[in-house]
């Protein structure tokens, strides 16, 4: 991961972001999202005023930057071999340009079916795929502190094992 953190750091424009840019990393794709300034507004704009210039710094960034993103986001595929999503932050909002979705295969028994089939009958849900995917959702919304720890944990296994000797040699 840091290898990775410090490959962006070095590619991406210093002018692009505030502070460090966050990498969210799993099997298939390295998210990069990055902190863009908001906009100078005056304490007299409105909430609607404020949402609407949020959102217009964020297309003009998206636009602006589209083929160099596109250029470095190339490259990181090809160096990383995973594929490369894009998102901002602005104050409280997170805005992804890019996502990679990717099915996963399960086996559920027949009561974990029905929680699902359950789902689907009622309309919350067009298929038993999109109702996995509201329960993981569900799931990530309501232990965030608790998913983060453990990621927190697995992180350090990762620094303690790459500082430990190699077997390989």
């Amino acid at each position: 991961m840091e290898k990775l953190r410090g490959w962006f750091a070095g590619r991406l424009p210093e002018e692009w972001f505030e502070g460090r840019v966050e990498i969210v990393l799993d099997r298939e794709e390295i998210a990069v999202v990055g902190r863009l300034r908001a906009p100078a507004l005056g304490d007299d704009v409105s909430e609607v005023e404020r949402s609407a210039a949020l959102e217009g710094g964020i297309l003009r960034f998206r636009e602006e930057t589209r083929e160099r993103r596109v250029e470095i986001a190339l490259e990181a595929e090809h160096r990383f071999r995973r594929k490369v999503s894009w998102g901002v932050a602005v104050g409280d909002e997170t805005v992804m340009f890019t996502t990679l979705s990717v099915p996963v295969m399960t086996r559920l028994k027949q009561s974990e079916r029905q929680v699902l089939d359950t789902l689907v009958a009622a309309g919350v849900a067009r298929s038993r795929s999109d109702a996995l995917a509201w329960c993981v959702r569900l799931v990530g919304n309501h232990t965030d502190t608790w998913l983060a720890d453990l990621r927190d944990a697995l992180q350090h296994v990762d620094r303690v094992r790459a500082a430990g000797p190699d077997v390989n040699s």
